[in-house]
This record gives C-alpha cells, sequence and structure tokens, in this order.
C-alpha cells in the first residue's frame, strides 16, 4: 500500500554572520546548486506518479 504525503514542512536556519562575510558570486552559486538539486528531485517524484 503506498504512502501518500500531503503536507511538507521545511524549516532552514540562516547564519546571519556568514550571510555578510561571504561575497554575492559565491552564495548565488551555492543556492544556485540547492536550487537545481531541488527541482530535479521533484522532477523525479513527478515522473514515479506518472508511472503509477
Amino acid at each position: 500500500m503506498p504512502i501518500e504525503i500531503k503536507e511538507l514542512h521545511i524549516k532552514i536556519n540562516v547564519n546571519e554572520a556568514s550571510k555578510t562575510n561571504a561575497a554575492p558570486d559565491t552564495s548565488k552559486s551555492k543556492d544556485g546548486g540547492a536550487v537545481t538539486e531541488c527541482v530535479e528531485q521533484v522532477m523525479k517524484i513527478i515522473e514515479r506518479k506518472k508511472e503509477r
């Protein structure tokens, strides 16, 4: 029997000190990688859902 998740809560803690010390280009590349990874995982979930 498959399990269906209807709600997903994500909590992120941001360290303000590292944000002011980091160069803008490095922080954007880190965020872009995280966003890309999330998009890929969502696309995989959608594909699995279509297969059912």
